[in-house]
């Protein structure tokens, strides 16, 4: 029997409805009483929750510290965590706990609900119950998915991969450049070759990351004075550029002087692209060259919110300019396709 520990950090998946039809947070220590079904599982499962349980769009990284912070103060007596969380900054959590919680070899998988845990066509019972058992399913002494990961309306993604993709289908999630972990029909289907392996490094949690990071998207019509935001914020440390395509920008002499200037005084700049899906070629086009000789590190296929965290990690880890680039090109918890 798998012990899994759930842990609840608000979202729409604890709220329950009010007779003036408003929404409510509820005490999820009582979450069996909507979910009997969690009885009939072969787990011990228990509970616990944020002291201040949160809104998904007022979660900042200080809260994704205080996650880890739960997972790592429990980390040797469970088998297997769910954390339930809300759905607008999901991806973003995801993708900063697998680099926080460093050689995790425990399954860490979130989930969430378009509908409150109470509501009659809720989907927060079979996203919770097969997330449960996704984190606890072992093969002999093995976890099936020892990584962080996303449970959403039958597919299992990898946290870094995924993106929300609609505010009002059930199916919520999208990871447009990996294929799911696992997908959940009459059987949950697991994909061994698609899982990132078991580090045989001894488990910890980095939480200092570096947050003054922001992303800027190239868009038709900009002006130079659009870019000089970077250089009115003094302490600004990285700059995620969402461009077109495989990595392109207009060839203006401006934006290729403000991108060398910024690299010249120490901000990192990663080139991603604004598609739902592909990566970035810098030497494809003349247009995407020009930003990489500019100093723009190439992001390849990571997602806006895997970049950003990413880039919030390593600058926390204070790595030199050198490493930076390699360690930002190369894969370290399957977030990029190298």
């Amino acid at each position: 029997m798998s012990k899994i520990l759930l842990i609840y950090t608000g979202g729409t998946i604890g709220m329950q409805r009010r007779a003036d039809g408003s929404l409510q947070p509820f005490d999820f220590g009582a979450v069996r009483r909507h979910i009997p079904e969690l009885d009939l599982l072969d787990h011990r499962i228990d509970f616990t929750a944020f002291d201040r349980p949160v809104d998904s769009s007022d979660m900042m990284p200080e809260r994704w510290a205080e996650l880890a912070g739960i997972i790592r103060k429990n980390y040797d007596d469970y088998d297997g965590f769910v954390v339930l969380h809300g759905t607008d900054t999901m991806a973003y959590t995801a993708s900063a706990l697998s680099f926080m919680l460093e050689n995790l070899s425990k399954p860490v998988v979130f989930t969430g609900s378009q509908l409150p845990i109470g509501d009659l066509r809720t989907d927060a019972k079979e996203n919770i119950i097969t997330a449960v058992e996704i984190a606890g399913s072992y093969e002999k002494t093995k976890p099936r998915v020892p990584e962080v990961s996303i449970y959403f309306e039958y597919e299992l993604l990898r946290g870094n991969r995924t993106v929300k993709y609609s505010s009002e289908h059930f199916n919520a999630f999208v990871s447009p450049n990996y294929p799911p972990l696992a997908r959940a029909g009459v059987e949950i289907e697991f994909f061994p070759e698609r899982i990132w392996p078991v580090s045989k490094g001894v488990f910890q949690v980095f939480d200092r990351l570096e947050t003054r990071v922001i992303p800027l998207k190239i868009f038709p019509g900009m002006r130079p004075e659009y870019f000089d935001v970077i250089y009115q914020y003094p302490q600004l440390r990285g700059v995620v550029l969402e461009t077109y395509g495989s990595g392109n920008a207009p060839q203006l002499d401006w934006l290729d002087e403000r991108i060398r200037r910024a690299t010249d005084g120490g901000i990192k700049v990663v080139n991603i692209t604004q598609c739902a899906e592909g990566r970035v070629f810098p030497e494809k086009y003349a247009t995407g060259k020009h930003l990489f000789e500019a100093g723009a590190i190439p992001g390849k296929d990571l997602t806006t919110e895997a970049a950003l965290v990413k880039m919030m990690y390593l600058l926390g880890k204070g790595v030199s300019d050198k490493s930076f680039a390699r360690f930002m090109g190369q894969s370290l918890r399957g977030e990029l396709t190298e």
